[in-house]
């Protein structure tokens, strides 16, 4: 099966799939208008489009149109509905398998009714479209009522990489650390989770001086709000137990998770929450919103909380419950990996996908006939 990938190479995501589907057989060709973020596989092909920038989704389309005619793919999955499903669209290219990512959905049809009509377009044109969540297919349902069905296809995890920490505490000193590993933007709700910590530190300097002096919070990804979040730790006092660590290439964040206590992501907008199962694999209990696909990935009072969004006392309540109770803790850790090995598996994933792919050529087929 030969599989044309048009996808933003700057994101990892994108890295993943493209490696994962040529591992597991497929022959891969990744065209993208973005600079790849990591090294590409020399297995995967990649032909770089010409233009850049919201216009290039436009101008790329006769570029577009001569790949496709020269690659002659069984499948063009398209990632992203509004700007690569803008070019996908006016490639006239089927069939189409048009994957929905988050913002694309959420964010880009409130721009203007244009947008909407817009984007309901891109989504009517593909030959079939997927969601790694129930909620966001519920969104873009909502977008274009007269979809067919919408395929899930989660976005797992290495489980046989992404393991727990045998022994995270050797002394009962030892620092209690909560962390978050994301892009520093005001989607993912870092400030909320700032504004949390600080009442957490000031609850348990009154309740448990000693856990107190032990707390520590780490903030790992790059983005945007990174000058004005380290200014509101600052602000809030909590400056000094809080280490800002750059963004770390994907074959190291287990590394970084296993360094982790408690992991907590309050955003604000997500559409699925492949950093929440990361975390639960590598044994961690995890705090979450309600935004978007996170609840879906997180058994609430099992492997973690979920709180609503922009509550950080919410947050710090449960946050409170995790850090005083070391057994509960491993509890939902332990609880959080086993619901990961069974649902989110990436191997399964994959495996999920390409055979989506041979349902929607084989359907593709069939109504040619």
């Amino acid at each position: 099966m030969k599989v044309l990938v048009l996808a933003g190479g700057s994101s990892i995501h994108t890295i993943r799939w493209i490696h994962a589907l040529s591992s597991a057989g497929a022959n891969v060709v990744l065209v993208t208008q973005h600079d790849p973020l990591e090294p590409i596989a020399p297995a995967v092909r990649m032909c770089r489009l010409p233009f850049s920038g919201e216009i290039g989704y436009f101008w790329n389309v006769p570029a577009l149109k001569r790949i496709l005619a020269k690659e002659k793919p069984d499948i063009l999955n398209v990632h992203y509905a509004s700007g690569y499903g803008t070019s996908a669209r006016l490639s006239g290219f089927s069939p189409t398998l048009l994957s929905v990512w988050g913002s694309d959905v959420y964010a880009f049809p409130n721009k203007s009714p244009l947008h909407r009509r817009w984007l309901r377009g891109n989504l009517m044109a593909a030959t079939h479209v997927a969601s790694t969540s129930h909620a966001m297919a519920s969104e873009t349902r909502r977008i274009a009522p007269a979809l067919g069905e919408i395929s899930i296809t989660p976005f797992g995890v290495e489980t046989d990489r992404f393991l727990p920490q045998p022994k995270r505490h050797s002394s009962p000193d030892d620092p209690i650390v909560i962390g978050t590993v994301k892009t520093l933007s005001k989607a993912y709700g870092i400030d909320t989770l700032i504004g949390s910590f600080a009442l957490l530190l000031q609850m348990l300097s009154q309740d448990a001086p000693e856990i107190a002096e032990r707390l520590r919070f780490r903030i790992v990804g790059d983005g945007p709000q990174k000058d004005a979040l380290q200014k509101q730790t600052a602000e809030l006092g909590i400056h000094k137990v809080t280490e800002f660590q750059p963004r770390v290439a994907h074959d190291q964040v287990p590394v970084t998770l296993r360094e982790l206590d408690i992991y907590a992501a309050l955003s604000r907008q997500e559409s699925f929450g492949v950093a929440i199962i990361e975390a639960s694999s590598c044994g961690l209990p995890v705090v979450v919103s309600d935004a978007g696909g996170l609840p879906e990935v997180v058994a609430d009072g099992e492997t973690g909380f979920v709180v609503p969004r922009e509550d950080p006392q919410a947050a710090a309540d449960v946050l409170y419950k995790l850090v005083l109770d070391a057994d509960l803790r491993r509890r939902m850790g332990q609880a959080g990996r086993e619901r990961v090995i069974s649902l989110y598996e990436w191997k399964d994933n994959v495996r999920q996908m390409i055979r989506l792919y041979e349902e929607v050529i084989a359907s593709s087929k069939n109504s040619r006939l």
